[in-house]
């Protein structure tokens, strides 16, 4: 029997503005999935925030993109969007592009990362989410968990990593894929994943096939779904953990820089990807700083333990100063570059309203 996991999430409606979700509003999508969970459809589920993000995690047997599994979702999404815009909250159902369910929730708004795989005896895994940042932002960490043998040490010295990872990484400007082999091919996936606007790490496979898959990113890009600015996308990730695959410390390690990412404030600005605990998930100073959170699993038959909250740990907090001081020094440069985003990137935000007005005024150089 295999087993699957489904990560699906949204941002339907947050309190005092793109800032946290409503436990209130969390308790309905919680009553549907629920109800799923007592009939037998999914084995096991976990619904938390990641900012003004509600994640949904479910386990089941029936595969990934089933249609029943996604239909759940989606509804368990759009009662909690009933119930914010009830309320009053702020974007409510904002990342609900099309409320017509057609088979799954790609292409509608949802961020989802599955996977199927044979359970190990034991069988840990680790979940990010991010939030005020785009998919791209997990480039960096997942190549340095698979790839980068000065952040993760079994690559040298466990025979089971020793040969490395397939990548499949996406153009999600072109809608292609392209499976990269490491360490072979390390130099031509940095090639691509560096450019982290239009190449995405979309999932990461052990090359012994009894293993299977290692890691599944969300990968939907909102704008290419609405064709303007709704949101950032605010990606997550399923990482498998140990015995054939990195082991959990060097799966968080790859978060330790506290890295460069889009997004921020209106989805316009650099910043670093601060690692945190669920409970500052909350994105404040100027909408963030972009922030990522985790939580660790083990499962057995597809039933989950409760998680441990991996970035609440004062380990971290040598990374999250990093973090602010980083923050605090791009915040001075206003709405200059390299803070704001350059104009290939802001395509799809307000600024082109802002500047079309200006066009006519524009005069040719004698």
């Amino acid at each position: 029997m295999k087993t699957t996991i489904t990560l699906i999430k949204a941002d339907i409606g947050s309190i005092g503005g793109h800032v946290r979700t409503c436990d209130v509003t969390t308790d309905v999508v919680c009553q549907r999935i629920d109800k799923a969970h007592q009939s037998g459809l999914i084995i096991d589920y976990k619904i938390w925030n990641a900012g003004d993000d509600t994640e949904i995690l479910m386990t089941h047997t029936r595969g990934v993109d089933d249609e029943e599994i996604h239909k759940l979702a989606f509804d368990a999404l759009m009662d909690g969007t009933k119930n914010a815009k009830e309320r009053g909250l702020y974007g409510a159902g904002q990342d609900i592009l099309k409320e017509a369910f057609s088979g799954n929730v790609r292409g509608m708004g949802p961020g989802v990362a599955e996977m199927e795989f044979k359970e190990r005896p034991a069988d840990p895994f680790v979940v990010f989410a991010a939030d005020k940042t785009a998919p791209g932002a997990f480039n960096y960490p997942i190549f340095r968990v698979f790839a980068d043998p000065f952040n993760t040490a079994g690559l040298i010295i466990d025979p089971k990593l020793h040969d490395g990872f397939l990548f499949e990484v996406y153009d999600i400007k072109n809608d292609k894929m392209v499976t990269m082999d490491t360490p072979s091919e390390v130099y031509d996936l940095l090639a691509l994943i560096g450019a982290t606007e239009d190449y995405v790490i979309k999932r990461v496979h052990s090359k012994d096939k009894s293993r299977g898959i290692a890691a599944a990113i969300s990968t939907e890009k909102l704008y290419a779904v609405a064709g303007k600015y709704i949101g950032k996308d605010d990606p997550a990730a399923i990482v498998r953990a140990q015995s054939g695959f990195p082991a959990t410390g060097e799966i968080l390690e790859g978060f330790a820089l506290g890295h460069l990412v889009t997004g921020w404030m209106r989805g316009s600005h650099n910043g670093p990807l601060m690692p945190v605990p669920l409970h500052y998930s909350q994105c404040t100073r100027f909408d963030g700083p972009p922030r990522v959170t985790g939580l660790a699993f083990s499962m057995k038959d597809g039933k989950l333990t409760e998680p441990i909250d991996v970035f609440d740990d004062p380990a971290w907090d040598l990374t999250r100063d990093q973090c602010m001081y980083v923050a605090d020094y791009l915040r001075r440069h206003g709405p200059f570059e390299p803070h704001r985003l350059p104009p290939s990137s802001m395509e799809y935000t307000t600024l082109p309203n802002v500047l079309n007005k200006l066009k006519a005024r524009f005069k040719p150089v004698k």
